[in-house]
């Protein structure tokens, strides 16, 4: 009861650049499970009986609004292979689900500050990010770029919100509208349902084989990853519009290619006027710039249906054209599936990161 209390005590000082009265020495941090709820996230702290006073934070990818969690927090995937190697491991739920990145951002400082703050000031402190964590995690070193030592991105959606809302959204939507009209509700509509079946979908599909098949090359996906990415994509943008207040992409002056026949689908594409004000939320959560100051390891797999292809080079773009090329490391991917790495290419690719940061 009172390490507990003194623990949220401690809280007063995460507002300034130094507590150091409040900083633990390494060696008193208590090695296990650490779990709590800060400011309406949950959070979850592993500590190894052999910790080598390195922290690594962690940022998880998206979760639908309304899928269950567990108390206390479970580890992600990846938890052991940081344990193993004598890393502390943080990780925050965040205080919302779908695109939380605002929340993921503001989460993961106040938890890297926390421990910081009650157990001890980590040597180094690297973040780790995956799906729509990578988003979170490059937003985060550019935002916070002398909190760490380094950050890893794997299978990461690194692309701007109002980019990846134009471009890897809506165009998708409006483009599968307008060949297989019907299926869809208007994507702007306040009474339209909140997730499509991708039953539906994948029937609508197989009832033109051949605009299915442009559809599936223009998107970089397979007959059997199409129907979920859209109907994902869908529920995707509807949660965002609830949080943003509105359409948040104005696609009224849209040139779409590579769809069939550009001219007849762009007459069919339905418009839509974008809302100010939702559009600035996307903007604010978030846009990145590529102006990074730590090095940064970066890897996909080969086959990633959920972030394909295309936008993989998107932000090592931004970071070379930004001059800061020689902080960035892109990994040769590996496997299939979205998020499918081994415990071994986690490994080797933190490993990467640790060297490049001339850490252990």
């Amino acid at each position: 009861m009172k390490r507990h209390a003194s623990r949220y005590a401690l809280l007063s000082c995460l507002a300034w650049a130094s507590c150091a009265t409040a900083t633990a020495r390494a060696a008193d941090a208590p090695p296990g499970v650490h779990a709590g709820t800060l400011q309406g996230a949950s959070y979850r702290i592993d500590i190894p009986a052999n910790w080598n006073g390195d922290l690594v934070m962690l940022m998880h990818g998206y979760q639908p609004v309304g899928a269950p969690v567990t108390t206390p927090m479970e580890a992600a995937d990846a938890t052991p292979v940081f344990l193993k190697k004598g890393y502390a491991v943080a990780q925050s739920q965040y205080a919302s689900q779908g695109w939380a990145v605002g929340d993921a951002i503001a989460d993961n400082e106040r938890l890297r500050q926390y421990f910081t703050h009650t157990y001890a000031r980590p040597s180094h402190t690297y973040l780790y990010g995956f799906s729509l964590g990578g988003l979170a995690a490059a937003a985060s070193i550019e935002r916070y770029p002398h909190a760490y030592a380094g950050a890893m991105i794997t299978c990461g959606l690194t692309v701007s919100t109002p980019d990846f809302l134009a471009r890897g959204v809506v165009e998708p939507l409006v483009a599968f509208d307008a060949l297989f009209p019907g299926v869809l509700p208007d994507l702007a509509a306040p009474d339209s349902p909140p997730s499509i079946a991708p039953d539906a979908i994948a029937k609508a599909l197989q009832t033109r084989p051949d605009e299915a098949a442009l559809l599936e090359k223009r998107l970089q996906e397979t007959p059997e990853t199409l129907p979920p990415l859209l109907g994902l994509y869908y529920m995707a943008l509807r949660e965002l519009e609830q949080r943003a207040g509105g359409m948040p992409v104005d696609n009224r002056k849209q040139v779409y290619e590579g769809f069939g026949d550009d001219a007849d689908v762009n007459r069919r594409i339905h418009r839509y006027t974008g809302s100010p004000a939702a559009m600035a939320y996307a903007r604010r959560n978030v846009t990145l710039t590529g102006h990074v100051a730590t090095p940064v390891v970066m890897q996909w797999n080969v086959f990633d249906e959920t972030v394909p292809a295309r936008f993989h080079d998107v932000y090592p773009q931004q970071i070379r054209a930004a001059g800061n090329g020689r902080w960035l490391t892109v990994l040769p991917p590996t496997g299939n599936g979205h998020c499918n790495f081994t415990e071994a290419d986690t490994a080797t690719a933190f490993d990467v990161l640790v060297g490049k940061a001339g850490g252990r």
